[in-house]
């Protein structure tokens, strides 16, 4: 997938937009040295890496909404970013701690089986994946964050967040799935499946009463 800057971007955000957009192109560049750390055996700089990269997802959305700077290219970037980080993580994971996967795989093959029904319900609906940056997608993230930082720190409850990042995402997956089928055209940063449900029966009623004044 082409991920180009338009002119219009440009022209729009200038120098903040590239600084914005190079925060969360970090993630994307260091996936591969994380996997590389990993496959060395050096957890101490892998595990601060992690964390760096956690930080850079954390700050990157609300510099974007802080100083207006939502786009195209920003919202596909950062999509891309997010799943590229995960790929990594779970690779690196089957590395540094093989039995867990095995011991725990039918969920996590659950919730791919949702990533990939989502994946192709988006490239057939819009030729390209989506972005909608929902409520739940965020909530899904921090428990992502929790899970994998607990595990390769090797501290805390590491289970209940593993178990709770399970859940949440596969919540995700769903209600971003029912989206797809919702919404016909590719959009952004979209809250939930709640507020589109409610703007689209505003739509209706607007409609409606259209319709019924014109008669």
């Amino acid at each position: 997938m082409a991920l180009n800057t338009t002119s219009e971007d440009n022209r729009k955000f200038g120098k903040s937009y590239y600084l914005i957009n190079g925060i969360t192109m970090y993630r994307l560049v260091s996936a591969p040295f994380l996997l590389l750390l990993a496959s060395e055996g050096l957890l101490d700089w892998f595990r601060w890496l992690v964390g760096l990269s956690f930080l850079t997802d954390a700050i990157d959305g609300p510099l974007s909404r802080t100083f207006k700077f939502a786009s195209t290219f920003g919202a596909r970037l950062d999509s891309v970013a997010d799943d590229a980080t995960v790929y990594i993580f779970i690779i690196s994971l089957w590395i540094i701690r093989p039995e867990f996967l095995l011991d725990h795989w039918i969920p996590i093959v659950c919730v791919f089986l949702l990533f990939g029904i989502q994946t192709i319900a988006a490239l057939v609906a819009y030729k390209r994946i989506t972005s909608f940056d929902t409520y739940m997608a965020k909530t899904a993230a921090v428990a992502q964050a929790a899970f994998f930082l607990l595990i390769f720190f090797q501290i805390g409850p590491m289970y209940l967040a593993f178990y709770c990042a399970i859940v949440i995402t596969g919540l995700q997956l769903v209600e971003e799935i029912i989206l797809v089928i919702l919404l016909p055209t590719w959009r952004p940063d979209v809250k939930g499946l709640y507020w589109v449900l409610r703007e689209n029966k505003k739509n209706e009623l607007i409609k409606s009463e259209t319709f019924s004044f014109n008669e």
